[in-house]
């Protein structure tokens, strides 16, 4: 028989500099669980519970019949980046011309092209923490100075604005800005964006502007850093199909940016995945110009939701929890209950049959609190709330 020679992996010294995002590694333990025999209600993953709109599938399934199956251009078909360019245009308030979107699997691409094209060894960025985690790890990927700015609850989770100030050096590259955000569903009011604006002022900073929640507000109107005159094209932002029109699994997002910078990105598409599916961005034309009544009724099911769910924390022992804006998460502060975050979550999966996510998931000033998704149905919810509520007498 031949032998067989075991050799040591010798992965890149960039690999340990990676981080990944917790969300699926809680779904992975609480699926096992479930394997086992446990009930668990899932409030760990961010995705709607809701179906992609009829008219979006079927005009994917309309394309996948009309050989919509080949490659696509690497900055994404000619209508949907028109597309996408009318509907920024219309809903910033700012001329955006197709050359300047460009269409990715997903929304994270836009955040790794961005900082893989921008940011060398040293160069600094600042970013929300608690954050969406992959901004730290592609920062640290790539060789970058992480600087977190942290979102306090005492300011709703909105960013103060003088700190920032005192954050940014001449290697500053790089600001990140995500509102309506991802754990708190805090959302930047406007006067925050526009003092952002005045505060970066004429340095050559440039923004990536996370909206990907844009259409999940609950109060107000969104307003983006790329309405605010000049800083247009310093800024690039990140949308997507997602969250608004529950396409999580179809991986479709897009970045708008200066022409310039988009060509660069495109040709990191093309490095990577050539292109997006031909067949989803069809979809994505009908999604963006089709019936929008799926997205209002969806927004409004995730804010009767959050009412009885925040509601629902502000009685259990140890928990309070302010009322999210926007996305749908909540995050309530569990200090009072003596329990460090990740103890705490683990404690919730494994006693009580409730996933959610430690707030340190989302970064060190996440420490003592949790994240809920409420992308659960109201009964699941209600039943979690009971479930947390029955521990927390037992245990605290």
């Amino acid at each position: 028989m031949p032998s067989t020679t075991q050799y040591e992996l010798q992965l890149a010294r960039r690999m340990s500099r990676l981080g990944t995002e917790t969300a699926f590694e809680v779904l992975n333990k609480a699926r096992a669980l479930e394997r086992q025999g446990k009930s668990i209600i899932h409030l760990e993953i961010g995705e709607p519970d809701f179906d992609t709109p009829s008219d979006v599938v079927e005009a994917a399934v309309d394309a996948l019949h009309k050989g919509w199956t080949h490659y696509g251009p690497s900055a994404g078909l000619p209508e949907l980046r028109q597309t996408v360019a009318d509907y920024v245009s219309r809903t910033r308030g700012v001329k955006v011309a197709a050359e300047e979107v460009v269409v990715v699997p997903g929304g994270k691409p836009i955040i790794f092209f961005t900082i893989i094209a921008l940011i060398d060894e040293g160069d600094e960025v600042i970013y929300p923490n608690p954050g969406f985690p992959i901004y730290e790890s592609m920062i640290h990927y790539i060789g970058g100075k992480a600087v977190p700015i942290p979102l306090r609850e005492d300011r709703d989770f909105s960013l103060d604005v003088d700190e920032l100030a005192s954050l940014i050096t001449d290697r500053t590259k790089l600001l990140v800005l995500n509102s309506p955000h991802n754990p708190t569903g805090g959302v930047m009011p406007r006067k925050d964006v526009e003092q952002v604006a005045r505060v970066i002022g004429d340095r050559n900073i440039l923004i990536l502007s996370d909206e990907i929640y844009s259409r999940l507000l609950f109060e107000g109107e969104h307003f983006s850093i790329m309405s605010i005159p000049a800083m247009q094209e310093r800024t690039i932002l990140l949308d997507g199909f997602s969250k608004t029109y529950a396409m999580t699994g179809w991986r479709m997002g897009y970045g708008v940016m200066r022409a310039d910078l988009a060509t660069h990105i495109t040709r990191l598409m093309t490095n990577s995945n050539s292109c997006t599916a031909s067949f989803t961005q069809i979809a994505g034309v009908e999604a963006l110009r089709g019936d929008q009544s799926s997205v209002d009724h969806m927004c409004a099911e995730f804010k009767r939701r959050r009412d009885v769910f925040v509601a629902g924390l502000n009685k259990i022992r140890g928990f309070s929890c302010r009322m999210p804006h926007g996305a749908f998460y909540v995050f309530p502060n569990i200090k009072q209950t003596g329990w460090k975050s990740k103890p705490l979550s683990d404690t919730l999966l494994e006693q009580a049959g409730v996933a959610a996510l430690s707030g340190t998931s989302f970064g060190a000033f996440g420490e003592g609190y949790l994240r809920f998704s409420i992308a659960n149905s109201l009964e699941n919810l209600q039943q979690a709330l009971d479930r947390v509520d029955q521990w927390t007498k037992k245990n605290l």
